[in-house]
């Protein structure tokens, strides 16, 4: 191994870590290794020509490397890619990024911040470029402007987006996954069925196959909205207009720093009373989500899973309520609810039609457009194993993964306020509920009358399969993001109230 490649995998297991996009933060890293390197800009050179054309001069410039490392925890290894700009000296606004620093004074950082490399990647798929391992991949039909500068996107997530002026997006899957990732391949079927409710796709970059294998998708570009507004953000926008209602007799409100809460009854508790109300808004992701799905089954056929298989789901909803409540202790109090729940679903299983769905649905993974709800990211849950994210199931899944957004959308704000008393976090908790039901009943609402299932006449389907996206959250949370886990143990309470 070369020096500077030593210097890079050892600092690797220390910046690792550190990175939103790593799925490994609860486990110790016991080596990094490199399994592919591609020089895509050399010392010179740059190398990502479609090998028709002469290289391009590039004196002076930093270099820009591609890695896939392995990364071994325990008995697992985990395959990320990497982008690794180097430079004799690093300006300032790329210094958050640096990686280390070699022993000839090279800085080593992560490259998807600096645009004056990563526009690379654009200019590669607009020429269908070969490189090394690396190919480059434009969708059919699609015209691509190249020369184009990229900016990552903000957005916390578990990849990397970076977006190319003001007309496209990369996204870039930081862990990677055996063969063709599911979000290319739903997307480029929907594209090519003229579904409304997705970005288009222009084009993608895979890893070519070792003997017998698939690609691995490494990047996929899309259509880039940019008058569209993240669901998250708009759902969380309506709620603070509603904990800050005062009411029709002044009370009630978003107490200040901790202040006095004066109670409401929840029956009184109007949450479309104050402005910016999302109602409206989620019936219309209802429909759009109907609509999302009909284009799925056409895309990718439907099949009948029998009652057998019913009970087996429960059973699998069964071990991770276990394997969770073992490693999450927060979980302990709710289990036996949660379980009753999932007992119910074996006990009256019926056959279910099963399709493609998304998998992973929230209101992070869509945007409203000047034209209506948009859905992206069709990776599924980045825990899940690559064979589970590709699986068929029950549209109803999305649904509860919908409803379960709701709920943190809801309860997102009083969660991270230390300062309130009892009697305030109670009065938040009712108003949290109230709107959490208004979103629900009218999301359900407009998928039911867009042709989809109707949640209502599925309840211990929908009941089941919401409680088992809880279970996921809590273990997510747990591993990613400690500060969240108390936003669905706060929903659960309610619940498992409920449930006694």
């Amino acid at each position: 191994m070369r020096p500077l490649d030593r210097a890079l995998t050892g600092a690797l297991a220390d910046w690792l870590p550190r990175q939103r996009w790593f799925g490994g933060k609860d486990r110790p890293i016991g080596e990094v290794t490199i399994g592919s390197d591609t020089e895509l800009i050399g010392a010179d050179t740059e190398l990502i020509g479609a090998g028709t054309e002469p290289p391009v001069p590039l004196e002076g410039a930093p270099t820009l490397r591609h890695l896939v490392v392995d990364v071994r925890q325990g008995d697992d290894v985990d395959r990320y890619q990497l982008l690794i700009g180097s430079r004799e000296t690093l300006p300032e606004r790329l210094r958050p990024g640096e990686i280390v620093r070699t022993p000839d004074g090279a800085h080593l950082y992560d490259a998807v911040h600096d645009p004056d490399l990563t526009r690379v990647l654009l200019d590669g798929v607009a020429r269908e470029a070969g490189v090394g391992p690396l190919r480059f991949r434009r969708a059919p039909g699609a015209e691509i402007e190249t020369g184009l500068r990229a900016l990552p996107g903000a957005a916390e997530q578990s990849n990397t987006s970076l977006v190319f002026g003001d007309a496209y997006i990369c996204k870039l899957f930081r862990r990677l996954s055996p063969g063709v990732n599911p979000d290319l391949e739903v997307n480029l079927a929907l594209t090519r069925a003229g579904c409304e409710h997705i970005a288009g796709v222009r084009g993608w970059i895979e890893l070519e196959p070792g003997e017998g294998g698939e690609p691995v998708t490494l990047a996929l570009l899309s259509e880039y909205l940019r008058t569209a507004t993240d669901g998250w953000q708009l759902a969380v926008t309506s709620v603070r207009d509603w904990l800050a209602y005062p009411g029709p007799d002044g009370h009630g409100r978003l107490p200040s720093g901790g202040g006095a809460w004066e109670p409401e009854e929840p029956a009184a508790l109007d949450a479309g009373a104050a402005g910016g109300d999302f109602a409206a808004e989620a019936e219309r992701l209802g429909a759009a989500t109907a609509a999302v799905h009909r284009d799925l089954a056409t895309a990718f056929g439907v099949t009948p899973a029998r009652a057998a298989e019913v009970r087996a789901m429960a059973r699998g909803m069964h071990r991770q309520l276990d394997e969770v409540s073992a490693a999450v202790p927060e979980l302990a109090g709710h289990a036996d609810a949660i379980g009753r729940a999932f007992d119910e679903l074996g006990e009256h299983a019926v056959d279910i039609p099963l399709q493609r769905v998304h998998g992973d649905y929230h209101l992070g993974q869509v945007m409203r457009s000047d034209t209506g709800w948009v859905l992206l990211d069709f990776e599924g849950e980045p825990a899940r194993p690559p064979g589970e994210r590709r699986a068929m199931a029950h549209p109803l899944r999305d649904v509860a993964g919908m409803l379960r957004s709701f709920e943190y959308a809801a309860r997102f704000l009083p969660a991270g306020d230390s300062t309130l008393s009892a009697e305030a976090a109670h009065g938040l908790e009712l108003r949290a509920r109230a709107w959490a039901e208004r979103n629900r009943e009218a999301f359900c609402r407009g998928y039911a009358e867009a042709g989809g299932a109707d949640p209502a006449a599925h309840e211990v389907l929908i009941r089941a399969l919401e409680l088992d996206k809880a279970v996921y959250e809590i273990r997510y949370e747990a591993r990613n993001r400690p500060s969240w886990l108390p936003v669905p143990l706060r929903s659960l309470e309610h619940f498992s109230a409920g449930a006694r």
